[in-house]
């Protein structure tokens, strides 16, 4: 009895494109989320209440309702909830990109405003006697500290979106999963899930490769 080799690397193909769109998801969502979640934990911790209150809300709503459901109404809810005249049709990968960044960046915001709490005050004092600027103390003396405690944290917030990816396919879009669960279905097998399985392990063991990597470098600030 012969394996149909031919339609296992069809398969392995298919797999690979749909591979391929959830690390552009997975890449985008970082690029967008990091810097976003620094901004947002710098309005959360704002004296101004104008400013902190609704990051606060923002905040609550990001980590406090399933991702599926913001991915779901940011495409949908555009069309659906805007008056006649104001609808739009957004594209199904920018509406995918938006929303998972705008939920990690929820989460981010808290690891980052974790971190800088945890730095002690007197380091700002001790960083004004040669004359630093408020900037510039945070830019080369706080900041170094943050990404050394955050780093863990962060990663596991990361290696959680390599699996999160997969929530795109709520709106149509043909990324990993999406892709093994038709195929598992056209072919009344297992095979197709069992393989993007190991994809996405293979997705979070080079991204915890990565993170490890980033670990050791800033290990002299111990």
């Amino acid at each position: 009895m012969s394996y149909d080799w031919e339609g296992f690397v069809n398969l392995i193909v298919l797999l690979l494109e749909g591979a391929k769109v959830s690390v552009m998801v997975f890449f985008l969502t970082l690029f967008f989320a990091i810097p976003l979640g620094l901004l947002v934990a710098f309005g959360r911790m704002s004296r101004f209440r104008l400013i902190s209150g609704p990051i606060k809300i923002y905040i609550l709503l990001m980590r406090g309702t399933p991702l599926i459901l913001q991915i779901a109404l940011v495409y949908f809810g555009p069309y659906y909830l805007l008056p006649e005249g104001m609808k739009i049709n957004l594209d199904r990968f920018v509406a995918a990109v938006a929303a998972c960044t705008l939920n990690y960046a929820a989460y981010f915001a808290e690891i980052y405003r974790g971190g800088i709490q945890s730095i002690p005050k007197g380091q700002y004092e001790a960083a004004a006697v040669p004359g630093f600027s408020k900037i510039q103390t945070f830019m080369h003396i706080i900041l170094p500290q943050v990404v050394k405690r955050i780093l863990p944290p962060m990663g596991n917030e990361i290696i959680t979106l390599v699996k999160d990816t997969a929530l795109v396919q709520t709106i149509g879009i043909s990324e990993l999963f999406r892709v093994a669960t038709v195929q598992a279905s056209a072919k009344s097998s297992t095979i197709p899930l069992a393989a993007a399985g190991i994809f996405y392990l293979i997705m979070n063991w080079v991204v915890t490769e990565a993170l490890q990597m980033a670990e050791n470098k800033l290990n002299y600030y111990r």
